[in-house]
């Protein structure tokens, strides 16, 4: 899951460019400004591209917990599982989030399967 960082030109501001890279759209910013660091390059990459993924889960959660509070005899039931099912989801990606900020911060990557698979091919 962790890989060591490749050797590249360090700027002065990674650190904080690596945790932009996890916080949703603000991965815009070091994608654009950092060019030529190419680990913060890759943070990038991989913080939108799993920020595209949680936003495709949560909405794919929203769907499936419409169609089951639809369902007259198991929506209140469904509507308590969904809600903590949003809530279990929330706390993983907050922890999946600091991980990546840690490892960054440290000089390594935390690869996500799938996810670290995709932002590879940018």
């Amino acid at each position: 899951m962790t890989d060591p960082t490749p050797a590249s030109t360090p700027s002065s501001n990674r650190t904080i460019m690596i945790v932009l890279a996890y916080l949703g759209l603000l991965a815009l910013i070091p994608l654009l400004v950092e060019k030529n660091d190419t680990e913060v390059q890759w943070h990038a990459k991989h913080g939108l591209v799993l920020f595209v993924a949680e936003i495709a889960l949560f909405i794919a959660l929203s769907i499936v917990g419409s169609l089951v509070g639809m369902v007259p005899v198991i929506g209140c039931l469904g509507a308590l599982v969904g809600a903590l099912m949003w809530l279990v989801l929330t706390i993983g990606i907050l922890i999946v989030h600091i991980m990546c900020i840690v490892k960054g911060v440290n000089g390594e990557r935390f690869k996500l399967p799938y996810i670290s698979q995709y932002a590879d091919r940018f």
